[in-house]
């Protein structure tokens, strides 16, 4: 959580490098399981269920905290369109810097509910991963297949 609290939402590139920042671990899902999966020689020495289920429990982790970061930097967006509309209603109609500033937080705000729906699709791809490789040795409750 301390990675979604400190996401900044003001420069969308920012935020989106810090995204890709924090889904470094769904983008490389498939050698995660491979390495934390053991070999039938090495089962003995480890335990595939305490590993699949530790993983599980750190994807969960980073999906929550993306979803976090999202949600809080619509939020930011949308108050801010909302701002810039009550002042453009207000005395400043017709001012082209104020229309300029909306137009692109309202661009913003769009970029921003695509990026929840990106999060959607990396979420479902790595628990799809994740079910393929782990289900004969821990399947969560909640895990949607």
């Amino acid at each position: 959580m301390a990675a979604a609290a400190n996401m900044e939402c003001i420069d969308f590139m920012e935020f989106q490098d810090s995204l890709k920042k924090m889904r470094k671990m769904d983008d490389t899902i498939i050698y995660l399981l491979n390495s934390v999966l053991p070999t039938d020689s090495f089962r003995a020495q480890l335990d595939p269920t305490h590993q699949c289920k530790d993983l599980y429990q750190r994807i969960q982790k980073g999906h929550s905290e993306r979803e976090i970061a999202i949600k809080k930097c619509l939020e930011v967006s949308r108050e801010r369109v909302k701002n810039l509309k009550s002042q453009r209603e207000g005395e400043h109609e017709n001012d082209v810097g104020l229309i300029k500033k909306l137009r692109k937080e309202q661009s913003t705000l769009r970029l921003l509910e695509s990026e929840l729906n990106v999060e959607e699709v990396v979420k479902k791809r790595t628990l799809s991963v994740y079910h393929e490789k782990c289900r004969g040795y821990y399947k969560p409750s909640n895990l949607e297949s």
